[in-house]
């Protein structure tokens, strides 16, 4: 069965890049040492096949430059926090590996969003069930079920972010559902947490008539 191959406009971004890289390897960007890049990039698309990188078509500038400053303060943070239990609590840190399904399959997505994860002080992921979009990922200082739920949170919140910035139209149009979703549902525990009292108050005031 023939493959169907990819047009060299579809993977002119990769072919710059590999060309950009093969100078930074060489620490030359003269016109001889970017020509025989360009020459080896082709050998590579052609005869080592990979399938193409889909993109969603969106990058929000905004989301993406708000993300990058929360990213700084995340990395800040857990560099803090890994420094305090190295510091304090030595090898009596418990570690943990926790599998985190992801929202998108897309392969862009999730690699994206495990190299933000393992970016950050005290995590890493381990390995990548492709077909299932899911991420093993190493944390220190997971103790019990309710810390590796926290941990889900945290790689789920920075795969919503991505998302935000780079996901396609329907990623993004998933996220606002999930997210209203969960307002909803916020909104109807705090209302069942405060009828138990205005029906006590109820009850004083009709106890007072």
């Amino acid at each position: 069965m023939s493959r169907q191959r990819v047009s060299l406009r579809t993977e002119l971004p990769l072919l710059v890049w590999l060309v950009v890289l093969w100078g930074a390897l060489w620490r030359d960007f003269g016109p001889g040492t970017l020509a025989f890049g360009a020459l080896v990039a082709l050998v590579v698309t052609r005869f080592f096949y990979l399938p193409p990188v889909e993109l969603s078509g969106r990058f929000h500038l905004l989301h993406a430059l708000r993300y990058a400053m929360v990213f700084v303060g995340q990395a800040a943070v857990a560099s803090a926090q890994v420094m305090w239990l190295a510091v304090v609590r030595g090898p009596a840190v418990r570690s943990a590996i926790v599998a985190v399904p992801l929202r998108s399959h897309a392969d862009l997505m999730v690699t994206a969003t495990g190299h933000v994860i393992s970016l950050i002080p005290g995590s890493l992921v381990v390995d990548v069930d492709r077909a299932n979009a899911t991420l093993y990922v190493h944390f220190i200082n997971v103790e019990d079920a309710a810390a590796a739920e926290r941990v889900r949170r945290e790689v789920l919140a920075a795969e919503a972010e991505l998302i935000r910035v780079m996901g396609t139209r329907e990623e993004l149009l998933l996220l606002q559902e999930e997210e209203q979703l969960a307002r909803l549902a916020a909104a109807e525990q705090e209302q069942g947490a405060a009828g138990p009292g205005e029906a006590t108050a109820e009850r004083e005031e009709g106890g007072r008539t």
